[in-house]
C-alpha cells in the first residue's frame, strides 16, 4: 500500500495527477508504478519548497494552489520568475542534471498541495520511460525559454518585478 493509497483524497489526487501537463499521457501500471514514490504535502501560504543554494532537489506536481519561482540578490532583493498553478510542473532538473544548487527558490503563493518526489527517483523513473522523459524534458526547455524571456523583458523594461 502506497502513501497516496492511504490518503483520505486519494481519487481527487489521482484525477489531478491524470490531468497533470507532464503525467497526463502515462498509461495506468505507470502511472501506479509512479504513485509509490510520490509524497503528497499540503503547503501554507508562503511556505518554501526549495532554497536557493540547496543541493537537495525534489520534483513537484502542482496538484492545488499556486508556486512560485524566485531568484533573491544578496542584498535580499527577490525577482519572481514564473508562477505555477494547478496541472503545472515545478522543478531544478537541470540543476540537478548539471550537479549544481538550486539556482533559486521554490515557494507557496496561496495554500498548495503537491505531490513530490527526490529528483534522484524521477530521473530513475525517467529513464524507465522514455517517451515521458522526452515530454518532460520538452517541458523544462519551453519553461527555461518562457523564464528567460520574461528576465529579458524586465530588465529591459527596467520593470519594477523585483520585489524589495
Amino acid at each position: 500500500m502506497t502513501i497516496l493509497d492511504r490518503h483520505p483524497e486519494k481519487n481527487l489526487i489521482r484525477l489531478q495527477l491524470s490531468q497533470n501537463i507532464v503525467l497526463r499521457n502515462l498509461d495506468p501500471g505507470s502511472m501506479a508504478e509512479l504513485e509509490s514514490s510520490l509524497e503528497i504535502s499540503d503547503l501554507k501560504k508562503s511556505e518554501i519548497l526549495l532554497r536557493q543554494g540547496n543541493y537537495q532537489m525534489e520534483q513537484y506536481f502542482v496538484l492545488d494552489g499556486i508556486l512560485k519561482r524566485i531568484v533573491s540578490s544578496a542584498d535580499a532583493k527577490e525577482m519572481i520568475l514564473r508562477f505555477a498553478i494547478e496541472k503545472d510542473i515545478e522543478t531544478s532538473y537541470a540543476a540537478w542534471r548539471l550537479q549544481r544548487a538550486a539556482p533559486y527558490s521554490i515557494a507557496s503563493v496561496t495554500k498548495a498541495r503537491v505531490a513530490r518526489m527526490p529528483l534522484k527517483k524521477w530521473a530513475e523513473f525517467l529513464d524507465n520511460h522514455p517517451k515521458l522523459k522526452e515530454s518532460f524534458e520538452f517541458e523544462v526547455m519551453r519553461l527555461m525559454s518562457e523564464i528567460m524571456a520574461h528576465t529579458i523583458t524586465l530588465h529591459m523594461l527596467d520593470a519594477p518585478g523585483r520585489v524589495e
